[in-house]
């Protein structure tokens, strides 16, 4: 579903992981370790396709994936459920039912997104993964505001995913307990590289 060969990314202008070689199969989990600032961030929004690699190939279908960052990525001022039936029709999908079940939002679907708390809107988020239809979930830090119960829901939604035939990537300091791998990006840290013409870039 996706594969990595010798990829180079860069923020601002500086390149942080290099020679990055990664492969993601039907059904599986991968997590992505490593200190905070080596890159995970980084790599995964060029996994997903929001930013170019500085070198090497990526080979995936954008339309594959569904992608989750550090924003929860709601409208404050609908309700949940309008919120998820908003995303199922941007990506032409029907039953949110199975998604606040999941995600234990069923109380919850019509309170404004504004009123929920921290955790609520983080579950409300991830929830958005299951209205897309798209088979890789690619996810930054996805536990963050989100008790141990909840961190439970997110773990298990994820297995039923992979479960499914789909695949999930995540960058994450916590074990979710998932059947899948980890890799540990510190081999791969850039070290005395600069961007080709990113050096005015990396100090704006």
């Amino acid at each position: 579903m996706l594969s990595v060969r010798g990829v180079c990314v860069a923020r601002g202008g500086v390149p942080v992981l290099e020679g990055v070689d990664l492969d993601l199969e039907a059904g599986q989990a991968l997590v992505l370790r490593g200190p905070n600032g080596i890159g995970k961030t980084t790599l995964l929004r060029t996994l997903a396709g929001l930013q170019p690699p500085v070198e090497g190939r990526i080979e995936i279908s954008p339309d594959l994936v569904a992608y989750t960052g550090h924003s929860d990525g709601v409208k404050a001022t609908l309700t949940v459920v309008e919120n998820l039936e908003f995303w199922a029709r941007v990506f032409g999908q029907g039953d949110i039912a199975p998604a606040l079940a999941a995600f234990d939002l069923e109380g919850l679907v019509e309170r404004q997104a504004q009123n929920l708390s921290a955790g609520q809107r983080r579950r409300l988020g991830l929830a958005r993964l299951m209205v897309t239809g798209r088979p890789i979930w690619m996810l930054d830090e996805p536990t963050v505001s989100l008790d141990a119960a909840s961190v439970k829901m997110f773990a298990a939604s994820v297995q039923a995913h992979c479960d499914a035939g789909g695949a999930a990537i995540m960058a994450t300091h916590i074990d979710l307990g998932l059947d899948g791998q980890v890799l540990d990006l510190s081999p791969y840290r850039a070290i005395g590289r600069m961007a080709a013409g990113g050096f005015e870039e990396a100090f704006e």
